[in-house]
């Protein structure tokens, strides 16, 4: 493969397009002149290559040779290209590695294996275990067993029809009688239900409708990318951002890979790390998307007191009906036992088969006569005990599968002589056999670990666990929800110093909530005793209660929403129910309490008592502002990239998707302060690249007199000063920032915001926040570039 060009300078700024048929390149392309303005240097698209018909997303991908037609195809996508460049902005694109569709009529390559099976050159590419399935890949397609839905299955020719779905013919079947046609396949047509212990594919997360790829083949690799990397030699692309890294089989080995066959192009990858996990100093990146700043930015204006207030009140609120969620900690322990046993009882069979078999194949005669259900039990108790999603080739596995983890594992057994199955496999998962059943186990961990965390944490836990909805994002700590300003100040200048390049975001296609959602619901962490107060109004006022769980989830819903939709709310919460799974879900859905849910919704928190929240909300709105604009100012301005989700720059209310997928209008309507504060630290990334990029330094600012704590300041190479207020309720009740100063470094500083307002030597912070809550300053007599 040819090598591509040398990479080009990082971006200043990226601004996330959710491209769909509703908002294909076409209408990206009309956007161009407003986003060119807006300041960004460079355009970040969802997937562009093929994908199922309508997907309103592009991560279920069908043919990676192919640019999306309903996008507009290649000619399209170049046609952005070239209108992105006139107006000096390059394109970065979302690529999916992990996964394809399970959707054989639309992907040629897996029509293919179902057609002709493992003998297909396309066998490699998806990663089946036939010995599982004797033979034969199991489709989940079914509505019933399949005994019960012979009458739906007709052949048609050289296929199988069976509703929607058409499934090609293995040579020379077309005539059998029906049942046996079925055993002569290449694959199994299932019931649905089978998905969950059945499966013999590796999947994306527990989502049956996306098969895993094997692009640890080099072959695959290669095939899979080839359009990509094309268009990046080509100057259509100028960088990548990787989806789900890790559920790859050797993440380092595939990242290596992708450098140099990018020749080094900007990368950022889908890396969601624990509070205090690095990112493999290995790794070929510039660093993650940003979920790792999300947290510290959220954090900062968090009240760690009021949120302990906040989760007394919430446990007395929802104890009546329910004990779970009170403590985090257990709340995703819970979580990980029932994923383990329910959605990923596939994986996990799995995971068993390949331990069975390193233990009988192993030369040492201590991992041998391990009975599968003990090693079925060691695996449950060491996988619920990882507080990351994942080991790798280059970290190290026993600092994550710790011995501490494993002592309390070891409880689990009645014997002591079978609890040394928890020996066994930890000492595969942290061993550094080459044998293959070894290397493949710890392959299968890393692998399955990855998917509990993501469904253990972001899909239940954070639907179980609801003192304060802020915290329960992606990244997210909802445990220690606060971030001191020392804390940040020291995440930042980690940052600087070794990904300086990486991302950075606060709101994306896969956040729960909006950050001006978060930042509103922040303001509860300031005033627990006033949420306490409209609470037992409403409930007092409403005799329909929900679950006390949900029903605290939906109120503190609408008052971070705001006026909207009540449809947008009741979809929102039905959802939110149907992850935690504690009363309904996606597959044993209870009509009768779903029911329940919604009428709750619509008489509560869409009804009249609902105007209580949103009267707490408008008598709050100038510390949502100062909230809002602070996120902002804050994300825009420190160490990294800042990808700047679409419609954000102006104030963007949304919740989880499809909610924050809709299409935005460009310009927006009315971007307010925040449009004014966005613009200007974009306007000013783009014009001193230097003052932000990755020789750039990064200074703490500390503010002294009575109300320091709440400005929160830094320096950006000696040119730029960000400040900005948190916790101005905290503030406004102690009296406000009387005569609190902030140093300068040495200079005249001009308000980026008002050119006309100039500072020196100690700021009084009154004045410096007296227009907004924030301040955005230039070294005065800077020449632009210089």
């Amino acid at each position: 493969m040819t090598p591509a060009r040398p990479a080009p300078v990082p971006p200043t700024a990226t601004y996330r397009l959710q491209l769909q048929p509703e908002f294909p390149f076409a209408a990206a392309g009309a956007a161009v002149p407003y986003l060119a303005s807006l300041g960004v240097s460079h355009l970040h698209l969802s997937p562009v290559l093929e994908a199922v018909p309508g997907s309103p997303h592009g991560y279920d991908v069908v043919d990676h040779a192919r640019v999306r037609a309903e996008l507009g195809g290649e000619e399209g996508l170049r046609a952005l290209s070239a209108i992105a460049r006139e107006h000096g902005l390059g394109l970065v694109v979302d690529i999916v590695p992990n996964h394809m569709a399970m959707a054989p009529r639309h992907n040629r390559a897996l029509w293919e294996v179902l057609r002709d099976g493992p003998a297909s050159p396309y066998a490699r590419w998806f990663d089946i275990d036939w010995e599982a399935g004797g033979g034969q890949l199991l489709v989940p397609v079914l509505g019933g067993p399949v005994g019960t839905e012979l009458e739906h299955l007709r052949v048609d020719g050289d296929v199988l029809r069976y509703y929607d779905h058409v499934l090609p013919l293995r040579g020379g079947t077309e005539g059998l009688p029906l049942p046996k046609l079925l055993d002569a396949q290449w694959y199994r047509p299932v019931w649905w239900r089978l998905a969950r212990t059945e499966l013999n594919y590796r999947r994306f997360f527990s989502i049956s409708e996306l098969i895993g790829v094997r692009v640890e083949d080099p072959e695959v690799f290669e095939a899979t990318h080839a359009t990509v990397l094309r268009l990046l030699n080509e100057g259509v692309l100028d960088g990548l951002r990787v989806d789900h890294p890790d559920g790859l089989a050797d993440p380092d080995a595939y990242l290596a890979r992708l450098h140099g066959a990018t020749g080094g192009r900007w990368t950022v990858v889908e890396k969601i790390l624990a509070d205090e996990e690095p990112l493999p100093a290995s790794w070929p990146v510039a660093g993650t998307t940003g979920y790792d700043a999300l947290r510290r930015v959220d954090g900062l204006f968090t009240d760690p007191a009021g949120a302990r207030e906040l989760l007394d009140l919430y446990r007395r609120f929802a104890a009546p009906q329910t004990d779970r969620g009170g403590d985090w900690a257990a709340t995703v322990r819970r979580a990980a036992y029932g994923v383990l046993s329910h959605e990923l009882a596939t994986e996990l069979d799995r995971l068993v088969r390949v331990a069975s078999r390193a233990c009988a194949t192993s030369p040492d005669p201590a991992l041998r006569d391990r009975a599968p259900w003990a090693l079925r039990t060691a695996l449950e108790e060491l996988l619920v005990r990882m507080e990351v999603y994942r080991p790798y080739v280059s970290g190290d596995a026993a600092a994550l599968v710790t011995e501490r983890a494993a002592e309390e594992a070891r409880g689990a057994f009645a014997v002591a002589e079978e609890a040394g199955a928890v020996d066994v496999v930890r000492g595969l998962v942290v061993g550094e056999g080459e044998r293959a059943a070894e290397v493949e186990f710890r392959v299968r961990f890393a692998q399955t670990a990855s998917a509990l965390r993501a469904k253990s944490v972001e899909d239940t836990a954070f639907y179980r666990y609801v003192p304060l909805l802020a915290a329960t994002e992606v990244g997210g700590e909802p445990g220690r929800p606060g971030v001191s300003p020392q804390e940040f100040h020291a995440y930042c200048a980690r940052v600087q110093r070794d990904w300086p390049a990486g991302g950075t975001v606060v709101t994306t296609h896969d956040t729960k909530r909006s950050a001006d959602v978060r930042a509103a619901l922040a303001v509860l962490t300031e005033c627990p005793d006033r949420w306490a107060d409209v609470l037992e109004q409403v409930t007092c006022a409403e005799e329909e209660v929900a679950d006390g769980q949900l029903a605290w989830a939906a109120w503190q819903t609408v008052f971070g929403l705001g006026p909207a939709a009540p449809e947008r709310v009741q979809e929102a919460l039905l959802k939110h129910a149907r992850e935690a799974s504690l009363y309904t879900s996606w597959t044993e859905q209870e009509p009768p309490y779903e029911e329940a849910v919604a009428a709750f919704v619509a008489a509560g928190p869409c009804g009249g008592p609902g105007e209580r929240v949103a009267a707490l909300r408008e008598a709050l709105q100038p510390q949502v502002r100062a909230n809002v604009l602070g996120t902002a100012l804050v994300h825009l301005t420190m160490p990294g990239v800042p990808d700047v989700y679409q419609g954000t720059e102006a104030e963007y209310r949304a919740l989880v998707d499809p909610d924050n997928r809709r299409p935005v209008r460009f310009p927006p309507d009315d971007p307010g302060d925040k449009g004014a504060v966005t613009a200007a630290a974009l306007r000013l990334r783009g014009r001193r690249p230097e003052v932000f990029g990755t020789a750039a330094t990064y200074e703490p600012l500390t503010a002294a007199g009575p109300a320091a704590g709440h400005c929160l300041a830094f320096a950006r190479s000696g040119e730029v000063v960000t400040a900005v207020t948190r916790l101005s309720l905290r503030l406004a009740e102690a009296g406000g920032w009387r005569d609190t100063r902030l140093p300068l470094p040495p200079g005249t500083w001009r308000d980026v915001l008002a050119p006309e307002r100039e500072f020196t030597g100690h700021a009084r912070v009154a004045d410096l926040f007296a227009r907004l809550p924030v301040a955005l300053l230039e070294r005065a007599g800077t020449v632009p570039g210089a």
